[in-house]
């Protein structure tokens, strides 16, 4: 896979690119867009959070906010892009084996721009650990640790 190399304004990888890395397809792939990569080490993403998303229909009518639990899986699908860019893991898929020191720290609302940014902190042959934080207009809005595995698609 290529990645283009960044102009001003464009991302390191498209949703189209995002999909040759991770299995998610909608309405669960979380990210549009990754605006930073360092293959097995770290990468930010970014998601446009519209008012048409289908989890604003129950959560909650009449005041929509993005699930603290997706805002996690975002944070997680950005740091499988991360680890799963390396050639080594070509083809493979991370798991959840862990969501440590999860805090919420504000509301992900329709219109917002969510910046998730996951770092490999650890990894140990098909375990490791990541350190994600969300951000919206530059304001942390949820953090944690997520531990991965590291396994083959089935």
């Amino acid at each position: 896979m290529e990645v283009a190399e960044k102009g001003i304004g464009m991302a390191v990888l498209t949703a189209k690119q995002i999909m040759e890395i991770i299995p998610h397809r909608q309405p669960f792939m979380l990210v549009d867009t990754i605006e930073e990569l360092e293959a097995g080490k770290r990468a930010v993403g970014k998601k446009c959070v519209s008012y048409n998303e289908p989890f604003f229909a129950g959560h909650f009518p009449g005041e929509p906010v993005m699930p603290g639990v997706l805002i996690i899986e975002a944070l997680a699908q950005v740091g499988a892009v991360a680890i799963l860019s390396l050639p080594e893991n070509k083809g493979k898929t991370a798991y959840f084996g862990a969501i440590n020191s999860a805090k919420f720290k504000g509301k992900v609302l329709p219109g917002d721009v969510l910046m998730l940014e996951t770092e490999i902190i650890k990894s140990k042959g098909p375990i490791g650990v990541g350190s994600a934080k969300a951000t919206v207009d530059g304001t942390v809005v949820a953090q944690a640790e997520l531990t991965f595995a590291l396994g083959k698609a089935e």
